[in-house]
């Protein structure tokens, strides 16, 4: 009987611990790879923001060939917060995710014709995208380049499978049309805390404004 209770105790001693490690990596996963993502997403945004203040007045839009891990433009959703500012890098690797939000390789750039397309986390690593099905037909995505302010209006708001790639095309989930409008489309997981879906808003450009004019009326306007 002795030694039924011994091992007793060390199968519960043992199950403490484990669901001690558990806690310990659910926190890492939902406080601690924040902390570290919104540091690192802050530091690619000031980064970029002292880029520009200190560059020539006609400057391109764009440092071009964008490499991985790039930072050249920052996305800004006043639905989502007047503080609201992410970092938009090149590439859509979970490295990169962690440091802000990712553009898709050979999509359009900001303000282009075609599909800009942007991927980022709803949960976790800095959860950019977190409180994204917030956004309403109507809301403006301001898309802040070294050059440019590029305001996109939300048109459209659905869910599909992961699969379902056709979203980010020139024209979305139409693979032979010519693009001639200039789209902004995100991308993110859904639901929040799961992965088998997606969740994809579009969005049209509206408006394409020179620094030099002041800001965007969708961020206040100054100019």
């Amino acid at each position: 009987m002795n030694a039924v209770r011994r091992g007793a105790g060390v199968v519960g001693e043992l199950l403490i611990t484990a669901g001690v490690v558990v806690l310990l990596f659910v926190g890492y996963q939902l406080v601690w790879t924040n902390v570290q993502a919104d540091r690192a997403a802050d530091a690619k945004s000031d980064a970029l923001e002292r880029t520009w203040e200190g560059q020539a007045s006609d400057a391109a839009e764009f440092d071009l060939p964008l490499k991985n891990g790039d930072a050249f433009a920052l996305l800004r959703i006043p639905r989502l917060g007047d503080n609201y500012r992410v970092p938009v890098l090149e590439g859509v690797s979970l490295e990169v995710l962690a440091k802000g939000v990712g553009h898709y390789p050979e999509t359009a750039l900001p303000g282009e014709i075609g599909n800009f397309s942007v991927a980022g986390h709803r949960a976790t690593n800095g959860e950019p995208f977190a409180y994204l099905d917030q956004l309403e037909t109507g809301d403006d995505v301001v898309v802040e380049t070294g050059t440019m302010w590029h305001t996109y209006e939300v048109f459209k708001e659905y869910i599909v499978a992961p699969t379902q790639v056709g979203v980010i095309l020139p024209v979305p989930n139409e693979p032979d049309a010519v693009p001639r409008k200039e789209l902004l489309t995100l991308t993110t997981c859904n639901p929040r805390w799961d992965s088998y879906e997606r969740l994809i808003i579009h969005a049209k450009l509206v408006e394409s404004l020179p620094k030099g004019e002041g800001r965007p009326a969708a961020l206040g306007g100054d100019g």
